[in-house]
């Protein structure tokens, strides 16, 4: 390499290393402050298009595990309220069987069937009444077709826990029967009275059928909770596993990185002081002039 003045190559291919090396230093402070291995697209184009999907899917079954406990505390909600009719309707058989007895008068079966007609328009009350989030439960409104359509949804619930919209792993739909006293067999609005020792005992073929048909439901419900609750087991050890493969991709390894970041601090350190001994190699062109 000749001696010149006008141009200093050396000190030009330190500057170029210097560069290098605190450019390389710089990305290894980003990742270690920072905690990620791809901060930028330039880090890694392919993992970071990877990454944010994963991401996205680990929102969404985060946010699915959310919607499925929703469920269950609808379902419980409706669950209790049958539990409340279903000693409504077990007081009412005992109250028709009292008045199935041919010991009462017809007065008594009167004030009898008074208790018993009471007990009915309870039964219609809790099942209008019961509501979770605004969504009626047991008076027939979630038991119909389910349309999302328009800005309120009707019939049956749809729980949506997938990442997706198809139906075999992303949703399913939650139905409730009606558990009014007419839909139930029982009570006036269903013309049914215990006023008369034969129509006592005619509502206790009708009360047996409700309090089954209020049974399905719950047994119905309960195989529901079980299966969201199964569902949000598998959700949760899906974004444990997603969130750990995206882990692999987006999180720095600390150890690597150190070792990479005390190279470069290295590297940069001795070309800095090589950078400041190749601006003084000029001079020694002055030392031939002078001689």
């Amino acid at each position: 390499m000749s001696l010149v003045i006008n141009h200093n190559l050396m000190a030009m291919n330190a500057s170029r290393n210097l560069q290098e090396s605190y450019g390389n230093l710089g990305v290894s402070t980003r990742r270690l402050s920072s905690g990620l291995r791809v901060g930028t697209a330039a880090d890694d184009a392919a993992g970071l298009a990877i990454r944010e999907l994963m991401r996205a899917d680990i929102k969404s079954l985060n946010q699915g595990i959310r919607n499925a406990n929703d469920a269950i505390s609808m379902i419980q909600t409706a669950d209790g309220a049958l539990g409340v009719i279903d000693e409504k309707l077990i007081r009412m058989k005992e109250l028709a069987t009292q008045a199935a007895t041919g010991t009462y008068n017809s007065d008594q079966r009167l004030i009898i069937d008074s208790e018993y007609q009471a007990m009915a328009s309870e039964i219609t009350r809790i099942a209008n009444a019961t509501d979770f989030n605004g969504i009626h439960l047991l008076n027939g409104n979630v038991s119909g077709d389910h349309s999302g359509a328009g800005v309120r949804s009707t019939g049956k619930v749809k729980v949506h826990f997938g990442t997706g919209n198809d139906s075999a792993e992303d949703y399913y739909y939650i139905a409730i029967g009606t558990s009014t006293a007419s839909a139930l067999g029982v009570g006036l609005a269903a013309g049914n009275s215990i006023s008369t020792q034969a129509l006592a005992q005619e509502s206790l073929d009708k009360l047996q059928n409700a309090i089954i048909s209020k049974d399905k439901i719950r047994a119905n419900l309960g195989a529901l909770q079980n299966r969201l609750e199964n569902t949000i087991t598998n959700l949760s050890i899906q974004a444990e596993n997603v969130q750990a493969s995206e882990s692999r991709i987006s999180d720095v390894d600390v150890a690597t990185e150190m070792t990479e970041f005390t190279r470069n601090q290295i590297l940069t350190q001795s070309a800095v002081a090589m950078l400041s001994q190749a601006n003084g190699m000029p001079r020694m062109a002055m030392q031939l002039i002078g001689g």
